[in-house]
């Protein structure tokens, strides 16, 4: 079978089980006895083993059979959870991302065996049954004596330890069925365990299998007659379990029962039989089997009266669909947006003012917005698939560097385009790297201080108008701007005069210079100059900015801001000489009519003092050298921009008015000049470039 159809199906469920796997184990280390977290583990272990073992990369296959095991063992209480456990398992993490990673390279897993951590999974189970063996067997009855003790029903043979009945109680309180079957495949059939495991994922659709008889190894191994048995826990009804089991091919007969959590038949079984080859024997109506080749509705009116309606499957109603496709979409919205920009423009040349007209182009307006919305929704996806691997990184700060430190998260919810979540996951890990070194202090120096020895590290994500706003902050020691004078002066990027008249915020802004570190000692943690300055560039690239706030002993704050959508924006229109500019709104904090006596100077450039304010002006017209159209002696036009807490006014000709644009950008042979962030095609053809506040500030 060609399985390379299949594979980035396979990619992208890895991803989420790994991820899902870290979270669980991390969850685990807290709480070593929670039944949920344990199953979850076990599940998604399965799921992986399944997969891997479907694609062929029988390596990815191994490991995750051996870590199932273990939670196998974990999960029937013969295994407790240990720190060293936890620590193998991560390690077993580590290298299935590196089979994953490989894959998604070449699509071959490579040649590791991993052989050590198998043989620490291996070790740890071993561990677990030391003194289990020790007392002797008790002799198994006859197989005539079992037949007549479960009354022909094989799942009754299971046993059941203490840690498997209390999953099974727990899950009939939640209002779940718990049943017994019997699955007896044909005696042609030549891949049993092929059979098997498609049983398997067939009952686990909408339920879970607790235990089976053989066990699942010697199952997968074909050691087993032609028939297993197996305990499972539903939502569905009896009927449905059996349906699902008997529509797989080459199954011969399913039995079943509906259990108690003790594991003693019910007086009152209702024994079902389905059967693919013959009719049923006839039998007492309040027996009656449900047969059907094609498992049909239920024909069992008690079963069919107490079946509820919550029973009925849920449809999974989302889709995968490549980043690709939606850029294609968003795209071709652009293009009805400069189109609806075009016939606006050619309806106002034209003098064409019809009522009718007029109407149709303002319902265009109202749709165009609305598909504009929609497509953006389906490119938000929450930031939570990039922070979600944040707490496994402090972990392993936490033992690298001898500190002690826990991260808080809130707003993983928060939605942004999927281009901007993909690109911050390296500027939010640096900035948690420097937390976790550079921030917090050792436990003994926080006890000095009288600070908790555990360190506080803060991931907070909220929306904030246009733009999402992440927070990254710490309770440590704070930016020691001296320090960070002193090393920019020993590396020459400042002179000591220089050094003397910076305030405490330039002072900060040094750390963004490339190749600049404090750190005494070079570690893999920190130490190399890499980065707060990748953070920046990266940011900026997003059109998004970053601020520092800090106090010396109390911790720093590092705030990045960035805009929901990089492709069509709302801008105010400007002329500057015979040119059209466009600033984006988001930008923009006011717009005042300046005579030209109110202008200062200060330090030799030219300000105006704006309700306390003292702002630095920007004439674009000597930015971009066009010559101004405006006279002199009239009042200026400024607008007010913002980054962070620092405001600007930029001096325009005149105003053209708000307009919806579509971003369209320069390629990288112009991207050089970072005061045009990008341009834009006009109502009547014609390119207006879109001028970057954050970089003129």
């Amino acid at each position: 079978m060609d399985v390379s159809q299949y594979l980035e199906i396979f990619l992208d469920e890895t991803d989420e089980h790994l991820q899902n796997l870290n979270t669980q184990i991390l969850l685990l280390e807290q709480e070593p006895d929670n039944m949920d977290t344990i199953n979850e583990i076990f599940r998604a272990a399965h799921s992986l083993k399944g997969m891997a073992g479907t694609m062929g990369y029988k390596r990815m296959q191994t490991l995750t059979h051996d870590m199932e095991n273990v939670f196998s063992e974990v999960r029937n209480g013969n295994i407790k959870v240990k720190a060293e456990m936890i620590d193998v398992l991560f390690q077993c993490l580590d290298a299935l991302d590196e089979y994953n990673a490989n894959i998604r390279e070449s699509a071959d897993e490579g040649t590791n065996d991993n052989e050590p951590l198998i043989k620490q999974l291996n070790d740890i189970m071993n561990d677990g049954k030391e003194g289990k063996e020790e007392a002797a067997p008790e002799a198994a009855p006859a197989p005539e004596q079992q037949a007549a003790s479960t009354g022909g029903k094989k799942w009754l043979e299971i046993k059941l330890g203490d840690s498997e009945r209390t999953v099974l109680k727990e899950a009939v309180k939640q209002g779940k069925n718990v049943y017994g079957l019997t699955v007896v495949i044909q005696e042609t059939c030549i891949l049993k365990a092929a059979r098997a495991f498609l049983v398997f994922k067939a009952i686990e659709e909408d339920g879970e299998i607790i235990v089976s008889d053989p066990p699942t190894q010697e199952i997968e191994d074909e050691k087993f007659g032609f028939d297993f048995s197996l305990i499972v826990i539903s939502g569905s009804s009896l009927e449905q379990v059996i349906a699902a089991a008997s529509n797989i091919s080459e199954i011969q007969e399913v039995t079943g029962d509906v259990l108690d959590p003790d594991h003693e038949a019910p007086e009152a079984v209702q024994d079902v039989t389905e059967k693919a080859a013959e009719e049923p024997a006839e039998e007492p109506a309040a027996m009656a089997p449900v047969s059907a080749p094609a498992a049909p509705p239920s024909t069992n009116k008690k079963a069919e009266e107490k079946k509820p309606a919550a029973n009925k499957p849920v449809v999974n109603r989302t889709v995968r669909v490549d980043i690709e496709k939606l850029d294609t979409l968003m795209n071709l919205v652009s293009e009805l947006i400069i189109a609806k920009n075009s016939l606006v423009s050619a309806s106002a040349v034209s003098g064409t003012s019809s009522t009718a007209v007029n109407e149709q182009i303002e319902y265009l307006e109202s749709v165009t917005t609305s598909l504009h919305e929609s497509v953006m929704k389906v490119r938000m996806v929450p930031i939570e698939s990039t922070v979600s691997k944040f707490p496994r990184m402090v972990r392993d700060l936490q033992k690298k560097l001898g500190k002690k430190m826990e991260l808080y998260m809130t707003g993983e919810e928060t939605e942004l385009d999927r281009t901007v979540v993909d690109e911050i996951g390296d500027p939010l890990m640096h900035l948690l790297r420097n937390s976790a070194d550079h921030g917090l202090e050792s436990a003994e120096v926080r006890k000095e201080r009288g600070k908790p020895e555990v360190g506080s590290i803060f991931l907070d994500a909220y929306q904030d108008g246009n733009n999402v706003v992440i927070e990254v902050r710490d309770d440590g020691n704070g930016i020691d701007t001296q320090a960070v004078r002193n090393k920019a002066i020993e590396r020459g990027v400042i002179t000591p005069e220089q050094a003397e008249n910076m305030s405490e915020k330039d002072s900060i802004e040094l750390l963004f210079n490339a190749g600049f570190s404090t750190a005494k000692v070079v570690s893999d943690v920190s130490g190399r100059g890499v980065g707060l300055d990748v953070v920046k560039s990266k940011i900026e690239a997003l059109s998004g900015e970053v601020e520092v706030k800090s106090k010396l002993g109390e911790g720093s704050s590092w705030i990045i801001r960035l805009p929901l959508t990089l492709a069509i924006i709302q801008a105010l229109m400007v002329d500057i000489g015979n040119e059209k500019y466009a600033i984006s709104l988001g930008a923009i904090q006011t717009i005042e009519d300046i005579p030209p006596q109110d202008v200062k100077l200060v330090q030799a450039k030219e300000v105006i003092q704006l309700r306390d304010l003292v702002i630095p002006l920007i004439r674009l017209n000597e930015i971009l050298d066009i010559e101004s159209k405006k006279n002199p002696e009239e009042n200026m036009v400024v607008v007010i921009v913002k980054k962070g807490d620092k405001l600007a006014g930029l001096v325009v000709d005149e105003l053209i008015g708000q307009q919806e644009i579509v971003i369209k950008p320069l390629g990288k042979y112009v991207s050089k000049c970072k005061v045009i962030s990008g341009a834009t095609v006009l109502g009547d053809g014609e390119v207006a470039l879109i001028l970057d506040a954050n970089t003129l500030i």
